[in-house]
């Protein structure tokens, strides 16, 4: 609820036993006041993913970490529009990520 006077939001207040809305204003408003709270959640199914498959592109590119030939990559805009995308590789021996800028 909206004060009349000053237009912000009315907070509940307990006074004399009595539950009113109160504004930082000053202004009270009594009578019946009840609070709902609705709630519109559906519940979902979460699935969980044991192991993590591959769905980028294989490039050879060689893995600093092993230097094996062979990762997946795929490409993020990082940075604004008009600056290339970020390549991030992934190798595919030993799962270590790296970025290439380009």
């Amino acid at each position: 609820m909206f004060c009349p006077n000053c237009k912000s939001i009315m907070m509940p207040k307990m006074e004399n036993g009595k539950r009113q809305l109160v504004c930082s204003c000053g202004h009270k408003q009594g009578g019946e006041v009840k609070l709902t709270e609705t709630s519109k959640l559906k519940s979902q199914k979460i699935e969980v993913i044991e192991k993590e498959t591959m769905i980028n592109t294989v490039v050879d590119a060689e893995c600093s970490n092993c230097g094996l030939g062979k990762a997946e990559y795929w490409e993020v805009q990082t940075r604004s529009a008009d600056e290339p995308p970020t390549r991030f590789h992934k190798c595919l021996t030993c799962g270590h990520t790296w970025r290439e800028y380009k």
